[in-house]
Order: C-alpha cells, then structure tokens, then sequence
C-alpha cells in the first residue's frame, strides 16, 4: 500500500469513533498546553528581565564601577566631577556619556556640628515625610519649592551633640560649602540627618557618590569600554589611593541569570510535562482495544494481500496521527492561555520556535512510543487464527 493510501486509512479509522478518539487526545491537549503555557511565560519573563537589566529606557547598554574606601570610617565619596572628566576626555571604547550615581539613603559626609568636624551619614528627600518630630518643626512644601537651606537633625546626633533635642534647633550645620539651618529634631536610628535633595544634589559639590554609569553607544562592546574606564580610574582617579573600584561585568551576570531562568522553566515544563507519560498510556490502551475489536479487519487487509508492515505501519499511523493532533491543539491552547496571562503581567508572553518544536516533536514521540507495541500486535496477528 501506498504511504497516502495508509495515512487516508488510519485517519478514517479514527473519525469512525470519534468521541473515544477525542477523549483519548484529552491528556496530551493537556500536558502540550500546560508545557508551552510555561515556557512561553517563562521566555517572556527572561526577555523582560534581561532587557531591564541590560538597558536604560530608550534601549542604550550601561556599565556600572562602584568605589569601595579602604578605610571603612571614611565618609568621603569616591568620585566626583573630576572622574568624570577625567573619563570623557579619555575616550573610552563605545562610551557615550558618564555621570555619578547619587546615593539619597544614608549617604557618607563630613560637616561642621557645633564649631567641630563630625562624620554622619545623611538620607535625601524630596518632600515632607511624615515622621515623630521630637523637638521643633518637620520639613515644608515651600521649603523644597524655594530651596531653603534648612534640615532635620536624628535625636542620637542631637543629644551627643548639644546633651538634648531641643537644643539643636535652630543651629548650623555646614555640608560642604552650604550651611543649613536644624529646624527640628526627629527619631530615627537609620540616618543622622535629613536633607533636602534639590538644594543638596544643586550645590557645588553635590554630584559625589560612590558609583559611577557608563552609557555606550548602540552596537559597543560593553566589557571593553568597561575595562578601559576601569584601567583608567585605578591610575588617575580622584580616590584611587584611598580605596579600590569594582566593575561588575553585566555580561557574565546576565549569562547566569539567563541560563537560572531557563533552568527553572525547564523543570517546571518537565512536571508538567509527566501528564504526557500518562496520556502515552492511555493512547497505548485505547490502541490495544482498536487492535481487539478490528481482528477481523486485519484478517481481511492480510488476505487481500496487505503484508504485516503495511498492518503495523497503519496502527502506527493512527497512534500518530492523535497525539500529533492533540499536540495541534494543546499548541493553540497554550498559546491563548500564556497570551492571557500575560495581560495581567507587567511582560508579554512569547511563544519561542522551541515550543513549537516541542509541540510537535514530543506529541509524535508520544505516538511512536507508545503507538509500537499495539501495532506490533496487530502486524503479528496470523491469518489462520483469525480465519477460525
């Protein structure tokens, strides 16, 4: 028999019975969806992921170095105005901008509390927060609109400082080259004092931070701008005496992340893939009972002249031919449901060329495992016996 004549034949021996034939496929619809749903969020949320780290907002790479002093009691940042232009005139690999990474919690800095240099760690905000104010009076709006040079004092400076909060009010306290007013003292282990971030980041000396971004141009290689800056920060930089500086490569961090994402959707595909084992069994059983009841189907193909591959190929055919089509749907199934799921996520769901491989791939595996020993069966079938 031709190979069409076969495929016609084992197509119309499943719609015979359709209803068994469709319950049939219920499991591997099952198992197909549950996998590709899975993979595709999970290749949704690695892109998201990656591109998040990866890139700024308008899709431009960046690299971070971050200074680290030596002298853990050191408050003073490790770059400043100077690093970047020490950078930028370098011309860095790819480079396309430089700029500080400004910390606004708990930041390093040295300043002048009571007629004495004291180190204290300060946190900038941009509005009022509410907070238990122990003496004096909380930040305004009107002081982040017109930029006064006043502050908040923690009760711990205040008291070690002037013995208690109500004497802080109202005194000096310099930060670099600004003076700020103590308008009220607040309770707070965290942080010594509280700044206002607009007057603080516009002052002379305010672009300090112990971080620094590289911006690189579409198509650069990251890790050699990267390692230039590096090189170049550890000969001239503005603290290069007092501390070291790290480059993460970003790079290697995403390969890891990447393969970590990969890794734990492979697994929960795998879970969810044992459905498919079970489906296997019951297209086994269902295909062990199609051989039953056509015995004497198979003894009037062998007397007509069919041979015993052309018998097996045939229940083969059919075993196939139901797991791929269960595969077909539990591909467009899956592909809704991770679509769908993807609306209420903040990434969009993508359905890689390998889920659909797989689909394809593991329904027909599935009928070809579990489809040979029912066909085996009816191919071994002798013409004599069925005859009686």
């Amino acid at each position: 028999m031709r190979f069409s004549e076969l495929v016609k034949a084992s197509w119309h021996a499943l719609i015979a019975n359709p209803k068994r034939s469709f319950l049939t496929t219920i499991g591997i619809i099952i198992g197909i969806a549950s996998v590709v749903t899975i993979m595709s969020l999970g290749a949704g949320v690695k892109k998201q992921m990656l591109r998040d780290l990866d890139t700024t907002q308008t899709g431009q790479q960046t690299a971070e170095i971050y200074y680290n002093s030596r002298d853990m009691f050191l408050n003073e940042p490790g770059f400043d105005n100077r690093d970047v232009t020490m950078l930028m005139d370098a011309n860095l690999k790819g480079v396309a901008k430089v700029e500080i990474l400004q910390q606004t919690k708990k930041i390093g800095m040295t300043a002048i509390i009571n007629d004495s240099q004291q180190a204290m760690t300060a946190d900038l905000v941009n509005k009022p927060v509410k907070q238990p104010i122990v003496a004096g009076q909380n930040l305004t709006t009107y002081d982040f609109e017109v930029k006064n040079p006043v502050m908040l004092m923690s009760d711990k400076l205040a008291t070690k400082m002037y013995t208690t909060a109500a004497n802080a009010v109202g005194t000096s306290v310099t930060v670099q080259q600004t003076t700020y007013t103590v308008i009220g003292v607040y309770h707070n282990k965290a942080a010594d004092a509280r700044l206002p971030k607009p007057l603080y980041l516009n002052s002379s000396t305010g672009k300090q931070g112990n971080g620094i971004k590289l911006t690189f141009k579409p198509g650069a290689q990251v890790s050699v701008g990267a390692k230039q800056a590096l090189h170049q920060l550890k000969k001239s930089g503005s603290h290069h005496r007092d501390g070291r500086y790290e480059y993460i490569d970003m790079g290697k961090l995403l390969k890891g992340i990447s393969k970590s994402i990969s890794g734990i959707t492979y697994f929960v595909a795998a879970i969810a893939g044992i459905s498919l084992f079970i489906a296997g069994i019951g297209v086994m059983n269902m295909m062990y009972i199609s051989v039953s009841e056509r015995t004497q189907e198979i003894g009037v193909r062998l007397a007509l002249g069919a041979t015993p591959k052309n018998i097996m190929m045939q229940f083969l055919l059919e075993a196939i031919i139901l797991t791929v089509s269960g595969g077909v749907i539990g591909l467009v199934i899956g592909t809704s449901v991770a679509a769908v799921a993807s609306m209420a996520m903040p990434f969009r769901a993508i359905v890689t060329p390998a889920s659909v491989a797989l689909a394809f791939g593991v329904s027909t595996a599935v009928g070809i495992v579990f489809g040979l020993l029912p066909a085996k069966q009816a191919a071994n079938k002798n013409l004599i016996d069925i005859l009686r």
